[in-house]
């Protein structure tokens, strides 16, 4: 041992020989005051996780809220964005289709007319101005080998003079119409007329028209002029309909349920080209207004007719002489031979009319007429009625329990009416 009570030299080797080979290095001072860093960040580690696993598994064990707690409809942040995004992408397609539908409305629209007529008391009545009645209706422009004219119901006009015929244009102008031409077997009326810078609108071609298509009615229901409304065709072929607005003998209607109200007659049904498939005839209404079935004129019949009276003046029209069987059903097909119920059974011949020509006879069923199928008596009436006079036809008949085929030249039914 040294002076003054130190260590030794070789006392000190000895010591830290002894410390080394037990493998611990000379202490600094500040270890034994702190603790190491790693261990600071494993104790910390550790509370964390005890800390967490707890609320872990209040959270895994807490029943759902019930539906009832929840607001009704309520999304959250994240799906509502969603929604708008899917929304903004379905609207796009339903706006490209609504604007089909605008445009047809602005190109027909210039030409579709409000139609005032002041109708005369029936004939024998005291005529006096309380007498007249004021009938309003629609119509639309067409023109036709360089000329206007407005198509329109007969029934909106009837026995109306010129004069007593507004017609409201949709630049504010009003005008009489400078002749009338009507038929009242099929409520067709022609109004030539003679302004300037009258817009019309095209003819379409209603034998192409299928049941679903889309199609806008355009007129005047209660007085609101150039009112549009948009539906499909539901049916077609609508015939032996009991109309208040007049007696139509001659009926092939376009069922749509497009909104056609009281002041919608005249105006056109066009379809989304633009062109006119139909006049606005008739609903079926139990409370006078629209209830969903509307009915229109296919426009290759109403123009039929109207080429007539502005070529002549009148309509002639065709005749076969037969009588038909309204009640012919499945019963009587059958015992006919007839696959199922079809065509229009013939139950009388008229003496010296074409079907007499033709050699037709009782019972035959008619199946065909002019590569037409026959769908029953009422249509037979109708396809008859439009042809030309004088024109040859071939007919489909079926006869002993076998098709065959005739011609025949239809007469002028003016000459066996008399």
């Amino acid at each position: 041992m040294s002076q003054g009570g130190g260590m030794c030299e070789v006392c000190e080797e000895r010591r830290e020989k002894r410390e080394e080979r037990r493998g611990r290095g000379p202490r600094p001072l500040c270890s034994s005051l702190f603790p190491p860093l790693s261990s600071l960040f494993f104790f910390a580690l550790l509370c964390g996780l005890c800390l967490s696993f707890p609320a872990a598994a209040r959270a895994q064990t807490q029943p759902p809220q019930p539906a009832a707690f929840q607001s009704p409809g309520a999304v959250g942040p994240e799906h509502r964005a969603e929604l708008r995004r899917q929304l903004r992408r379905h609207a796009q397609v339903l706006d490209a289709q609504s604007a089909v539908v605008k445009i047809v409305a602005k190109l027909v629209g210039p030409s579709v007319v409000h139609v005032e007529a002041d109708i005369p008391p029936p004939a024998g009545a005291r005529y006096g101005r309380g007498q007249v009645i004021e009938e309003a209706g629609s119509g639309v422009i067409v023109e036709l080998k360089d000329r206007y004219y407005v198509l329109t119901n007969r029934h909106v006009i009837r026995n109306a003079p010129p004069a007593a015929i507004r017609i409201n244009l949709a630049d504010g102008r009003r005008i009489h119409p400078t002749k009338v031409l009507a038929d009242p077997d099929s409520d067709v009326a022609v109004l030539a007329v003679d302004a300037p810078d009258l817009l019309a609108t095209p003819l379409g071609d209603s034998d192409r028209v299928e049941i679903g298509d889309f199609v806008l009615a355009v007129g005047s229901p209660f007085g609101l002029s150039r009112s549009v409304t948009f539906g499909i065709i539901s049916a077609k072929g609508r015939r032996d309909l009991q109309l208040k607005e007049a007696a139509v003998r001659f009926q092939n209607f376009l069922q749509t349920d497009a909104a056609i109200n009281p002041g919608n007659s005249g105006g056109p049904l066009v379809n989304l080209r633009g062109e006119i498939i139909g006049i606005n005839t008739a609903i079926a209404s139990n409370s006078g207004g629209n209830e969903g079935i509307g009915f229109a004129i296919p426009v290759n019949m109403f123009m039929t007719i109207a080429r007539q009276l502005i070529d002549t003046g009148k309509v002639t029209r065709a005749f076969l002489g037969v009588n038909l069987n309204s009640k012919f059903g499945p019963a009587i097909a059958a015992e006919l031979g007839l696959p199922r119920l079809l065509g229009a059974q013939i139950t009388g011949i008229t003496p010296n009319s074409p079907a007499e020509a033709a050699k037709l006879r009782v019972d035959d069923v008619v199946l065909e007429f002019n590569r037409t199928p026959v769908e029953d008596d009422a249509h037979l009436v109708n396809l008859v009625s439009l042809t030309e006079v004088g024109r040859q036809v071939t007919l489909v008949i079926f006869r002993d329990r076998r098709p065959i085929t005739v011609t025949v030249e239809v007469g002028d039914r003016s000459k066996f009416e008399q």
